[in-house]
């Protein structure tokens, strides 16, 4: 084919294509005066008092963990729990074999009551020596002795006392117990190894209940929580009444935040590298479903409450850089109504500017509004506290036609 004939092709097919869409736009204002102007759905934006939510990501941690080692040495005898149960503080978690430290114990014993003998006697002489002197039975220098021999009997026993409580100690340290409460993890070593003092890793106990949720925010949000804290009479670490700004988190599964806790800890500083400031929330934990090491996000309050409009984001319509929505007036009338839109809350778009909240807003039909050269059959309806989407709504009914005549 050659270039020629294909030119002349393409001329013709755009000229028919121009003289489609002419005869479209001539026969599509008759085709709307038969029907009159399309259906849309309509309805009153949402006013109600609200709280904007700012949300970050963050990682649950346990509020006390502990790594269980031993503090003696020897061979580990019997384990006495069940891997991941709940433990509570001063369970018997491990057993390391005793009979050394039992003999050691028992001599210790011994030696004690040997010393103990030795000062009962050495007291009983030199408290008899002490009436002989008085009445000139015998000499100074004997009393002197006995004197001698008591404090060094007192110092043996008190010697003998500090040997019994190591071995008491020692003994005793031979049975490993939770220093608290918790979710135990797994025994790190078998019964017949070798355990090393202070060096031996047994197991790790972290606390469950409640549970602490760490994440990071920016500096002016840091100030705007502390203004709205403020407010409230509260601080956002807890104020004097001990309570701090309330939060809610989402799990990475969940749609909803549905976790409810409490903003306990800010630090003392923020951090100069990334310029942000590291914050905590406390959530009660019974079932132990928050366990820790999980991702989630958490909504913090971002302003103080106000009274707020909100539409639906299908409402919203966008044109390069402007958000706008289409405005019923008296007859039908259609109108563009610039906005400035917010966050989201309760599937809700908050519209910072450009409405009142008494207007009537096209909400379902966007596309038939311009069909109608500007004019629109109103089908009202009710919002819904919370939005659940176009498929609450009912569908516009499709304009009536009027029968073709015979």
């Amino acid at each position: 084919m050659s270039f020629g004939k294909f030119r002349n092709g393409a001329l013709a097919i755009a000229v028919l294509t121009g003289i489609g869409s002419l005869a479209q736009a001539l026969l599509a204002p008759a085709a709307l005066a038969q029907g009159g102007p399309p259906p849309v759905t309509v309805a009153k934006p949402v006013v109600r008092a609200v709280v904007e939510m700012d949300e970050y990501t963050g990682r649950f941690d346990a509020i006390g963990a502990v790594e269980i080692r031993a503090r003696v040495n020897g061979y580990l005898d019997t384990v006495h729990f069940q891997d991941g149960a709940m433990v509570n503080q001063g369970d018997l978690l491990f057993t390391i074999d005793r009979r050394t430290y039992q003999a050691a114990f028992n001599q210790a014993q011994a030696t004690l009551n040997s010393r103990q003998t030795e000062f009962d006697l050495a007291k009983l002489e030199f408290e008899r020596y002490q009436k002989l002197t008085q009445t000139g039975a015998a000499a100074a220098a004997t009393l002197d002795q006995r004197r001698q021999t008591f404090l060094a009997a007192q110092a043996n026993i008190a010697g003998a006392r500090a040997a019994a409580e190591t071995t008491r100690l020692q003994l005793s340290f031979t049975e490993v117990r939770a220093p608290i409460a918790g979710r135990i993890s797994r025994k790190l070593v078998t019964e017949g190894n070798l355990v090393r003092e202070n060096e031996t890793l047994l197991t790790t106990v972290v606390q469950v209940d409640p549970v602490h949720f760490y994440f990071d925010i920016d500096e002016r949000s840091y100030l705007s929580y502390q203004r709205i804290a403020k407010q409230g009479g509260q601080s956002s670490s807890g104020g004097s009444n001990g309570r701090g700004l309330q939060v809610s988190v989402m799990l990475t599964d969940e749609k909803t935040f549905v976790h409810q806790g409490v903003l306990d800890f800010t630090d003392n500083r923020l951090d100069s590298a990334t310029g942000t400031m590291r914050l905590r929330a406390v959530f009660q934990n019974k079932d132990q479903f928050l366990t820790p090491g999980l991702f989630g996000r958490i909504a913090v309050p971002g302003s103080p409450e106000y009274q707020a409009v909100m539409l639906p984001d299908e409402a919203i319509l966008t044109d390069l850089d402007r958000r706008y929505v289409y405005v019923v007036g008296d007859g039908g009338a259609v109108q563009q109504r610039p906005v400035r839109v917010g966050s989201r809350t309760d599937n809700y778009r908050i519209i910072r500017e450009g409405l009142k909240g008494d207007e009537t807003v096209v909400i379902n039909g966007l596309q038939r509004v311009r069909l109608g050269g500007g004019k629109v059959t109103p089908q009202p309806v009710e919002l819904p506290k919370v939005w659940a989407g176009l498929m609450a709504l009912p569908q516009p009914q499709a304009a009536q036609q009027p029968a073709p005549a015979k």
